[in-house]
């Protein structure tokens, strides 16, 4: 199957900026427009940033397929006996976003978090839960009628009732065990917590990754590589790796994808960018031969570029042999808001959320929260860089 590709915004002014400035250039040089040399040189600096975005060692540019997003949306529908309250809920009928992905036995699943239509009308107030959704070509999904990972009557119900189980990182371990870390909300504080599955239906909770961390803390991003021609989580020194934290990303390393020992924190806001109100860790990292690439959320504080709160997407590398030592990072997001149902919905500020990226097909596909409300997904082929 073919696919056409609108190109995003942020790269479809592109090549049109490089255009005038060659035309802008050959008149400069005749003698003839010179008064419209600022022009030029502001084009230039424009041009200069927009290309700026993906450094050699990121993934990208990732582009908006035509006629695709939102890939899901809320059902008022889905009704779910919810085994903690005893009714019958719409588990997904207010809000589907923030997702994560993996591939199996050829189709992409996405798992993705959908609120309620309970609690009071304010962000982080309703009941989540996990639901599954699968796709044959990584675009057009049919979601599973039933949540596959909440809360219920067990060991971690004091640390998931009433505010659920939200924004899952999703990944397949070596002997094709899924593992997902996920946030546990009780309406109290927030904690980071992992559950493993041999089918992504059936889930076995193994609580918070930190015991006796009583600090509010989510957001976790293992380290991957691609393996059998997909991402799998990947060993660096005879450990599992993960990114994880919002505020500031940290370090943390794992024997066996569960049981997590924190390292130290890698990557810090910065004053006046996009990232300077929090960096929270996006999809799961991925090892390349130039070093760990970590896509991570940044909101804006008081970057004058941004809308205030805004969520866009940056990129850092990380050293292939120490995950602790940053190389360099993006100043530019490569992704955020631009389009109507990134901007519409519970999150009015705007959000491209990222937490789900597979390798399918030869290409990569991101999937994305948009605005708290909806999921949608952006693709780059690295044969066309």
């Amino acid at each position: 199957m073919q696919l056409r590709f609108r190109q995003s915004i942020e790269f479809s002014w592109v090549q049109n900026a490089f255009d005038l400035l060659l035309v802008l250039v050959s008149f400069i040089l005749l003698g003839r427009m010179k008064k419209y040399f600022h022009i030029a040189i502001l084009v230039v600096a424009l041009a200069g940033t927009a290309f700026a975005q993906i450094p050699s060692w990121g993934l990208g540019p990732f582009v908006r397929p035509d006629n695709v997003n939102p890939v899901l949306t809320p059902n008022t529908n889905s009704l779910f006996a919810c085994p903690m309250s005893g009714t019958a809920v719409h588990w997904e009928g207010l809000h589907t976003f923030n997702p994560s992905a993996v591939v199996k036995d050829g189709k992409v699943y996405v798992l993705y978090r959908a609120e309620d239509d309970t609690g009071s009308a304010k962000i982080g107030s309703h009941t989540s839960r996990l639901g599954l959704a699968v796709s044959d070509d990584g675009l057009h999904f049919k979601p599973f009628p039933m949540p596959v990972l909440f809360p219920a009557d067990d060991n971690q119900k004091d640390n998931e009732w009433t505010g659920g189980c939200e924004d899952p990182r999703l990944v397949e371990a070596e002997d094709g065990t899924y593992v997902v870390t996920y946030t546990q909300w009780n309406h109290k504080v927030a904690r980071l917590a992992v559950a493993t599955s041999k089918d992504l239906l059936h889930w076995t909770k193994y609580g918070p990754i930190f015991s006796n961390y009583p600090a509010f803390y989510k957001s976790g991003a293992i380290v991957t590589k691609i393996t059998d021609s997909r991402l799998k989580a990947a060993k660096i020194n005879g450990k599992y790796w993960m990114y994880w934290g919002e505020g500031k990303i940290a370090c943390a390393s794992s024997d066996d994808l569960i049981h997590w020992h924190m390292e130290k924190s890698v990557l810090p806001t910065r004053k006046g960018q996009f990232d300077s109100a929090l960096a929270e860790a996006g999809p799961p990292a991925v090892l390349t031969d130039a070093g760990i690439v970590v896509l991570y959320n940044g909101k804006n504080g008081n970057d004058p570029t941004l809308a205030a709160g805004v969520y866009s997407a940056g990129q850092a590398l990380f050293d292939a042999h120490d995950p602790t030592h940053l190389l360099s990072r993006t100043d530019k997001p490569f992704y955020q808001p631009e389009m109507p149902y990134e901007r519409t919905g519970q999150y009015a500020a705007g959000t491209t959320f990222i937490e789900g990226l597979v390798f399918f097909h030869e290409q990569w596909f991101l999937y994305y929260g948009c605005a708290d409300s909806f999921v949608a997904v952006a693709v780059y082929d690295p044969a066309k860089k």
